[in-house]
């Protein structure tokens, strides 16, 4: 792609993370390249190219499977030659679609460790804010004034945690000072952009010490506020550990190469806040257990879609996840077995041990279930029998000592 435009009379660079990982020593994800094309000019170049966006005019290029990403040198948008608004009141960026140069693209980009640009001219690496040894000392650093820079965009603030945790890096102090005093900022943010920040954040296989910045920095109160109000009074450490517990098991499945929904994670993060509310209903007459969990998650999801807006798919399988909790207690007859064909059954299951490992008295329940799916059938009806008419085991009578007459 690089040399295609090229030969096509355009400055083209490798850019960003792709840079960056190499330089580590890591498999990059993907590959981001910037150049002085226009997004019309990459697309008569590429046949098989898609423009994208409003806010930031980007091509996506499609090469067997994958996308990479495209995008204009960044000039100043102080100096747009249109009337069209670029920044809110708050210095917010509404939209970026200013082309410049190399030079005025690099300091339009966030982090130094991101501003690295590898040259297929001389197969070197242009470093304008000393990228290279800010990544060789562990410093996330941010380009510019950091205030100014996180009004322009918030988001920022997340993808500074994201990196820190991910790679390894120290947070600058400047930068860092700024994000303690300018999380407010994210009110600002649409909820379903906060949403995509959310996976990447969780998804990058450090979601444990992710979810410890977040709210070291105070900003996981922002993200999902019934979850930080819950924990603000939380009993024997507990949501805490059971959040913690399925952070660890999400990084797990990562490093071993297993998927991940985040169903299982927004599950997890709502539990607690779930719990509170349908404590609600508990004295309406008529309502089952399963109905007031229920009602508690529509109330629950409601408030959330404020902050960080849960896609529907993924907010009906959190739902399915926490019904199927009271009745993973229901094993009479062939209740069990037909539990065991259910499509949610599994991430319910993989629910119920890490409410079991986090202090909840479900771990008899849990091994239960771990002996039921060992075993064969015969033996299955047996531990079904086991458990008598009443759906929980039966608890042996402690022998009456013999009272001799005589």
């Amino acid at each position: 792609m690089l040399y295609r435009l090229k030969d096509a009379g355009y400055e083209a660079y490798l850019v960003g993370g792709g840079v960056r990982d190499m330089l580590l020593g890591r498999e990059p994800k993907d590959f981001d390249v910037s150049t002085n094309a226009t997004p019309e000019q990459v697309k008569d170049v590429f046949r098989n190219c898609r423009l994208i966006g409003r806010r930031f005019r980007l091509a996506h290029v499609f090469y067997h499977g994958d996308i990479i990403e495209v995008s204009t040198f960044r000039g100043d948008h102080d100096e747009a030659e249109d009337e069209i608004e670029t920044e809110s009141d708050e210095g917010r960026i509404l939209r970026d679609n200013v082309y410049g140069t190399l030079e005025e693209d690099v300091w339009r980009r966030d982090f130094t460790i991101n501003a690295l640009y590898y040259n297929i001219y001389d197969f070197s690496i242009v470093d304008f804010t000393g990228g290279v040894e800010d990544l060789n000392a562990g410093v996330l650093r941010m380009i510019g004034d950091p205030e100014k820079r996180f009004r322009e965009d918030p988001v920022r603030m997340l993808r500074a945690i994201r990196f820190s945790a991910k790679l390894g890096l120290k947070i600058e102090k400047e930068t860092e000072a700024k994000i303690f005093e300018m999380a407010y900022l994210l009110a600002d943010i649409s909820s379903s952009r906060l949403f995509e920040e959310v996976l990447k954040l969780f998804h990058a296989g450090c979601a444990h010490e992710t979810f410890e910045m977040l709210r070291h920095y105070g900003i996981f109160a922002h993200l999902f506020p019934q979850t930080e109000k819950s924990m603000e009074s939380e009993s024997e450490h507990f949501p805490l550990m059971l959040l913690i517990n399925a952070l660890k098991s999400t990084d797990k499945r990562i490093s071993e190469g297993k998927p991940v929904t985040p169903a299982f994670l927004i599950a997890a993060l709502l539990w607690d806040p779930m719990l509170q509310r349908a404590r609600h209903y508990a004295d309406v007459e008529d309502m089952s257990e399963i109905q007031r969990i229920q009602e508690a998650a529509s109330d629950v999801f409601r408030i959330q879609r404020e902050r960080t807006s849960i896609p529907k798919r993924f907010a009906l399988t959190a739902r399915d996840i926490w019904t199927m909790q009271p009745r993973l207690t229901k094993r009479i007859g062939k209740r069990a077995s037909r539990l065991l064909t259910h499509p949610r059954f599994r991430a319910a299951y993989d629910f119920l041990l890490i409410r079991g490992e986090s202090g909840e008295d479900v771990k008899e329940l849990g091994d239960w279930w771990t002996k039921f799916q060992e075993v064969n059938e015969a033996e299955r009806d047996q531990m079904v029998r086991e458990l008598g008419p009443t759906g929980k085991k039966k608890k042996r009578k402690k022998p009456q000592p013999q009272i001799n007459e005589q």
